[in-house]
């Protein structure tokens, strides 16, 4: 059974597959006369749940159109409306689910939660988001830095902020994709060791640099990501704030990289202060190319995950 839980515990070659056909199913609809139904429908009949424990735009909207516009059908479910974890146990609810869904898609807080989810299911299982991961993601800016710049690999990537979640999916993407990566950022607010430890150990030169003018020296691509959560207190907001002031991703930082250098963030994205506006809707910016292709790279990803 295909679970996709993380991109370290995935194929190379499977991950590389899956941004293939990404690529080929979006030029499929360019190419389609536009309110033309697919002609390729591989999740007909399928039934896809969303589990939902936190609140998600692109994420919800990406699963829900890509398993629709496949032929198949979807069930939005919030956490509070399943009890998860609490009313019933995991392991049950994967164990029932399976009995009525043909995937499960789940974006929630522990990584353990999905983890158990995928070890009790009888159906594949994606992690749709987790506190520590964001895999989907990662799919997605590879498609989009390819899509505008060729092949990934050899390239250095800079990571501006936060060692966050999607920063330590980009780690595993160095690994896999085979591309350099640097961070710079608080010492406080580095990513996870054990990230940065697996893309070295698949050949990627990792660096962390306290000076974000010098980390994006020659950089190919730069990304940042929100600085706080919905969840942080006032002063919590306040700290991570003055931490992280000095890695606004603006015109200055920009101009030390490529000239021909991309920039991305996930979104949603706090405008003047992670990034500026004119940095979001400049030449760099493929912020909305990036948001686009989480439905193609997810579309890839459920059909790899079904086997069709």
């Amino acid at each position: 059974m295909n679970h996709f839980l993380d991109l370290h515990t995935a194929e190379p070659a499977a991950l590389r597959a899956m941004i293939d056909q990404a690529r080929a199913m979006k030029q499929a609809r360019k190419d389609r006369p536009r309110g033309a139904p697919d002609d390729d429908r591989p999740l007909a009949g399928r039934m896809v749940a969303l589990i939902f424990e936190k609140p998600s735009t692109r994420t919800r909207v990406s699963f829900d159109v890509g398993a629709r516009q496949m032929g198949g059908q979807t069930m939005v479910l919030s956490g509070s409306d399943m009890q998860l974890g609490h009313g019933e146990s995991i392991a049950d609810t994967a164990r029932v689910l399976s009995r009525y869904v043909d995937l499960i898609m789940m974006r929630t807080y522990e990584e353990a939660t999905v983890q158990e989810m995928a070890e009790y299911a009888s159906v594949p299982v994606i992690n749709g988001l987790t506190n520590r991961t964001h895999p989907c993601q990662i799919m997605a800016d590879v498609m989009t830095y390819e899509e505008h710049r060729g092949p990934i690999a050899g390239k250095k990537v800079v990571w501006s902020g936060d060692g966050n979640n999607v920063c330590a999916s980009f780690l595993h993407g160095a690994g896999q994709f085979g591309f350099d990566f640097t961070f710079t950022g608080p010492q406080s607010l580095e990513p996870e060791t054990e990230a940065i430890a697996f893309a070295r150990s698949k050949g990627s030169r990792v660096e962390i640099e306290r000076d974000p003018l010098r980390a994006v020296e020659g950089a190919d691509l730069v990304v940042t990501d929100t600085w706080v959560s919905m969840h942080d207190s006032p002063s919590a907001r306040e700290r991570r704030h003055n931490q992280l002031r000095p890695y606004q991703v603006n015109d200055a930082l920009m101009a030390r990289a490529k000239p021909d250098a991309l920039f991305m963030h996930c979104l949603p994205a706090h405008r003047d202060e992670e990034v500026t506006s004119k940095v979001m809707d400049g030449a760099h910016s493929v912020v909305f190319d990036e948001a686009e292709n989480r439905l193609h790279a997810q579309k890839a990803v459920m059909r790899w995950c079904l086997g069709v």
